[in-house]
């Protein structure tokens, strides 16, 4: 299954979609956008190849001024991977000079399933934009993440349905010190999910992201012995925010925060679509809630038995 959508925006700037505007009125100011660039290889745009549509970008938009860019399809996404989307934007540095937010793999389930979206890997834009604040990517096939030394990014995002360990592990070796918002979707196995607890646990040592606030470790199959972790992570006293949703968490992994150290000092805990049953969830709710923490809840997933087995699903796989 796949719950993923469009941007509607990026860096607090609202998703305005070039190729559809071209020609048709007049654009909006370089800086007042998040400019989505996404080729049409299957319908009738006269952008059907990303090249084209990026000579057109490159010549129509004052690019000094452009803050923000998402870029959605650029061929097909089971065959060509992002290596050339990387290229393009280090090889526009010099005209992007008010770059700070970069979203790559903008793909609804109607354009690619998530799991097919083709990455590489995309620290040369890290690289290239020291000055960049939030960077993003859906689609963990392929996607490689070496540590890097970053000054500004305060926002850094994964969307997969399987997110190698390797990339893991390469955001727990980065020196990320302005890093507010870390946010993991982990996924399945089966599609290449193959992180480990140990992996995060560099991520959950107080002090590896000094100015860390919001942690999501999401979307996992081991929710439950991720949960367990984050119970005694050192990290949690820095943070104002937790998310664990998306996942396979149970009444086991659910009883173990609970059992953790405090998390009264949070203003809100993310369990949304979970298998947690009513009264550990009214448990959990009695323990924060009176402390002001907002806590979600809400989408218990469904299972299916099979043969006597009780299967559970993340919230996005394929």
């Amino acid at each position: 299954m796949s719950h993923v959508e469009h941007l509607q925006e990026l860096h607090g700037l609202p998703a305005f979609d070039f190729a559809e505007a071209v020609g048709q009125r007049e654009l909006p100011e370089a800086g007042a956008v998040a400019w989505r660039l996404a080729a049409d290889p299957y319908g009738d745009s006269p952008y059907g190849e990303f090249d084209d549509l990026w000579k057109q970008f490159l010549d129509s938009v004052d690019l000094s001024g452009v803050r923000a860019i998402i870029v959605g399809q650029w061929g097909e996404a089971y065959e060509d991977d992002s290596s050339g989307i990387v290229r393009r934007l280090v090889d526009a540095r010099d005209r992007l000079t008010a770059l700070r937010a970069v979203f790559i793999g903008d793909l609804e389930m109607e354009e690619a399933e998530i799991s097919w979206i083709e990455q590489s890997d995309v620290t040369p834009v890290l690289e290239t934009y020291p000055l960049l604040e939030e960077f993003g990517i859906r689609g963990g096939t392929g996607l490689r993440f070496p540590a890097v030394r970053h000054q500004h990014l305060r926002r850094l995002r994964f969307e997969a349905g399987g997110l190698p360990g390797e990339v893991v592990r390469g955001v727990a070796a980065s020196e990320l010190p302005a890093l507010e918002d870390l946010d993991i979707w982990l996924g399945v196995v089966e599609y290449g999910g193959d992180a480990s607890v140990a992996d995060l646990a560099p991520l959950l040592a107080q002090g590896r992201f000094p100015a860390l606030r919001h942690l999501g470790l999401r979307n996992s199959e081991i929710q439950d012995e991720i949960a367990a972790a984050v119970a005694g992570a050192p990290v949690i006293a820095q943070l104002t925010s937790l998310d664990l949703s998306m996942g396979v968490l149970t009444d086991e992994g659910a009883t173990a925060l609970l059992g953790g150290q405090p998390l009264t000092h949070l203003t809100r805990l993310d369990l949304h679509h979970n298998y947690v049953t009513e009264p550990v969830a009214q448990r959990i709710r009695e323990a924060l809630e009176p402390s002001g923490v907002a806590v979600d809840l809400s989408e218990p997933g469904d299972t299916w038995e099979d043969d006597g087995v009780v299967h559970r699903f993340t919230a996005v796989a394929e």
